[in-house]
């Protein structure tokens, strides 16, 4: 063997140890990125979405959405009080809560809602309950939020008075363990105004599309995956979150908005995931879709 090529065994060591050191170090850079940094690095996402026969008077009508909250063990109230500040400083118009406040235990709510009561808008804050709140206790999330001043859409809807038109926002109960129904929803709703739908689970837009009076449904449960490989997407998607687990489509001619959320389940991780505010703003006419990240 040549003597260019020979290596000594302190030498291989010294090769080995170094290559496994920076192997190591990647790893636990890797490690700390996922648990430790996107988990807490918020994202402002902002898009339009143009509505068929919108009022004129709700052109630019600004909808910011929130959902999975998830309160403890992994998501702290710090991060929420931060989530609640950047929703503040987009100045909707309303706040939608998408459900999911709690995790492992509905009592959190008592801590989580008051944060929440410092969420601002000029129409209102408006939440509907997710899988989690209502496996674990639904009466006790509600009166949580209600009582920090937070309306709770039960299969329910309210009528917002928007300069001299009508905008109708329409809650269902959890699609997953819940009794969903839209009729109900809208029974006492005038017919023509734009219905816009809160419903935690997502994958149920195929059948409120095909009812047409649904312009924009707003969706979370999916978490986006909380990690999304380039290419792929989330390969870990909940039940009824598989078909539509992130973003805007439109199905029918009603248009689906899935958020990413901000909260986390086990194990605690995000990838190419980041935690979401939106930032939705309504047009009347078929404008370029914009989605910007901060």
């Amino acid at each position: 063997m040549s003597d260019s090529i020979k290596i000594s065994r302190r030498g291989f060591l010294k090769v080995f140890g170094g290559a496994t050191l920076g192997m190591g170090v990647s790893c636990l850079t890797g490690y700390g990125y996922v648990f430790y940094v996107e988990p807490h690095w918020l994202s402002v996402e902002r898009l339009d979405v143009p509505i068929q026969g919108l009022p004129r008077a709700c052109e630019g009508f600004k909808i910011v959405c929130l959902s999975d909250f998830h309160l403890h063990p992994y998501t702290q109230i710090d991060f929420i009080e931060k989530v609640v500040a950047a929703s503040n400083e987009l100045s909707p118009d309303i706040v939608c809560l998408l459900g999911d406040y709690v995790f492992e235990g509905a009592d959190s709510i008592y801590e989580l809602a008051p944060a929440l009561a410092g969420l601002e808008s000029t129409h209102g804050v408006f939440a509907v309950l997710g899988n989690h709140d209502l496996w674990t206790d639904a009466a006790v999330v509600r009166s949580g939020l209600e009582s920090v001043g937070i309306r709770v859409l039960v299969n329910d809807s309210v009528l917002l008075r928007i300069g001299d038109d009508d905008l109708i926002l329409a809650g269902l109960d959890d699609g997953w363990s819940g009794e969903p129904n839209l009729s109900l929803a809208l029974e006492d709703s005038p017919q023509g105004a734009p219905v816009i739908l809160m419903l935690h689970e997502p994958d149920f837009a195929d059948q409120y599309a095909r009812d047409g009076r649904v312009c924009l449904q707003l969706s979370g449960h999916t978490h986006g995956g909380q990690v999304r490989i380039p290419g792929i997407g989330g390969p870990f998607r909940p039940e009824y979150g598989r078909k539509y687990d992130d973003g805007l489509v439109e199905i029918g001619g009603m248009w689906l908005y899935t958020t990413r959320g901000v909260g986390v389940i086990g194990p605690p991780a995000r990838f190419n995931c980041r935690p979401e505010i939106t930032e939705i703003t309504l047009q009347s006419i078929p404008a370029k879709l914009g989605l910007a990240m901060e």
